[in-house]
């Protein structure tokens, strides 16, 4: 089956470091924007947000580092899949592609990548937009009790190396598409030949998915532990959209957000997890008015 890609969009191959390349789907002209996707998706997730945003902006679809057509290094040190590393392959591609300061946005697991992004080259980062998460630190804090059972997939995959990987290999396609299922409140949004793309891409990508997610249990943990101790915080306008998820797990969402951004506007939406493709222009239009701050 051919790939599915953003109508208008071109496709790169970008070096960021050595031995890895992204892949990344650009579009449009103006001010750059880079978008990141969550998972279990790739870049395709943002076709309907970036074709409408290419009318006003540059638009910059990556697939991180580990996801997609983008490269998978091994997991030799901590450091590989680390949001620090994720977030140096973003301010790296962009500055490839000719942009040295861009806004950036990103969904669940590119949301951290963009939170590291923001919190390690403000000098590029103009502004950031995250959907549907919070900082790492906030979210080991917010999964308590029974119903910290939602983010089962986190513990599971915060194990050593070789018992998760093998779990969800032997069932990988039931493993990614129960989260498609159970996070959307409009499965139509996401169509089969779209599902059956970041099926595929999810199981062929389970050691560096899984990668990536024991990282938020150890490295990215300890980086934002050295943030919050030495006082940083976000100094760009920040946008945050963001299920109800406080209501069920008994945190103050912005409350947690207020206490990493300066200039925060945080936003509860009716979506489900999937936003981007749930509901693309509420999403373009905070992307702009965010780039209108």
């Amino acid at each position: 089956m051919k790939p599915l890609t953003i109508p208008g969009f071109t496709e790169h191959r970008v070096v960021v470091d050595d031995g890895v390349t992204l892949h990344a789907a650009v579009g449009g002209t103006g001010s750059p924007l880079v978008l990141l996707h969550g998972f279990p998706q790739t870049h395709l997730m943002w076709r309907h947000v970036a074709a409408d945003l290419a009318a006003d902006h540059t638009v910059i679809c990556p697939d991180l580092r580990g996801y997609g057509a983008s490269d998978k290094p091994a997991e030799s040190d901590a450091e590989v899949y680390s949001k620090r590393t994720m977030a140096r392959d973003i301010v790296r591609l962009a500055a490839e592609l000719g942009h040295d300061r861009f806004a950036l946005a990103g969904h669940d697991r590119g949301a951290l990548v963009a939170f590291r992004a923001a919190m390690d080259h403000p000098e590029a980062v103009s502004r950031a937009l995250f959907l549907d998460v919070l900082p790492t630190l906030d979210m080991w804090d917010a999964l308590r009790g029974v119903s910290g059972a939602v983010g089962f997939h986190l513990y599971l995959m915060a194990q050593p190396a070789g018992l998760p990987e093998r779990m969800i290999a032997a069932s990988a396609d039931a493993f990614f598409a129960s989260f498609l299922d159970t996070w959307t409140r409009t499965p139509e949004a996401i169509p089969v030949g779209v599902r059956a793309q970041y099926l595929a891409a999810s199981a062929g990508a389970v050691p560096s998915i899984v990668a990536d997610y024991r990282a938020s249990a150890g490295v990215d943990v300890d980086h934002d532990t050295l943030d919050r101790e030495s006082g940083n915080r976000l100094t760009m306008p920040v946008t945050v959209l963001q299920q109800d998820w406080g209501a069920a797990l008994g945190y103050h969402a912005q409350g947690l957000w207020s206490a990493w951004a300066d200039d925060l506007r945080h936003r509860t939406v009716s979506c489900g997890h999937f936003m981007a493709e749930e509901d693309p222009l509420l999403i373009a239009q905070e992307i702009r008015a965010l780039a209108d701050r």
